[in-house]
């Protein structure tokens, strides 16, 4: 697991990785994060290739959260590609929407992607719940209500080919923010990309 608190000056942040990846993809993040003396905190969680279904993936989430922060801290989430279902499958079913107060997804195909398409059920169960139309998504998109009353900011780009169609990967709430970045991982790398997400992230 990899953790990193700096001190506080607002809501702790609480990042996901995706797919294929650790809480280090957030490096960029978390230097942009020191400089304005914000609190955050980014486990890496054991998606086991895509084997380890997203419901899992959450309550192991859940219990990082609970450990770092006990039930009630309001906290804010930040999940990128995967991270951001996770995310939003915590904080709509394992009661997240009870204290998170900003939402912030970065390149997740919560419309699914057609690049899981393909992707059997067994063995990456994770993988595969990220389809368009799989039994996740269509549960998830059912209680929309849950997030009335959460900050949501989604970031994406047209030109992502890992979560496809790209100019698709927002929440079904607020506010949408298009970047003019070429590649999926690039959302959490290129310069400009980290400073506008850290600009929401401080807002």
């Amino acid at each position: 697991m990899k953790e990193k608190l700096s001190k506080i000056n607002k809501r702790p942040i609480v990042l996901i990785h995706g797919l294929w990846n650790n809480s280090e993809i957030f490096k960029q993040v978390f230097k942009k994060l020191d400089k304005h003396n914000v609190e955050y905190f980014a486990p890496t969680l054991l998606h086991e290739f895509g084997m380890v279904s997203i419901k899992e993936l959450a309550k192991s989430l859940d219990k990082e959260i609970v450990y770092n922060f006990g039930i009630e801290t309001e906290i804010d989430i930040v999940g990128f590609s995967m991270g951001g279902i996770i995310g939003r499958y915590w904080i709509k079913k394992l009661k997240g929407f009870k204290r998170t107060k900003r939402f912030i997804s970065i390149g997740s195909p919560h419309k699914g992607t057609l690049t899981a398409q393909i992707i059997p059920r067994y063995p990456l169960k994770g993988i595969s719940e990220m389809k368009i139309n799989s039994v996740l998504l269509k549960e998830l998109s059912l209680e929309n209500n849950r997030l009335d009353y959460i900050d949501c900011v989604s970031f994406y780009t047209i030109w992502d080919l890992m979560v496809f169609p790209g100019w698709k990967a927002y929440l079904p709430r607020g506010k949408k923010i298009s970047l003019n970045i070429l590649k999926h991982k690039n959302l959490v790398r290129n310069p400009y990309a980290v400073n506008e997400i850290v600009k929401e992230i401080i807002n």
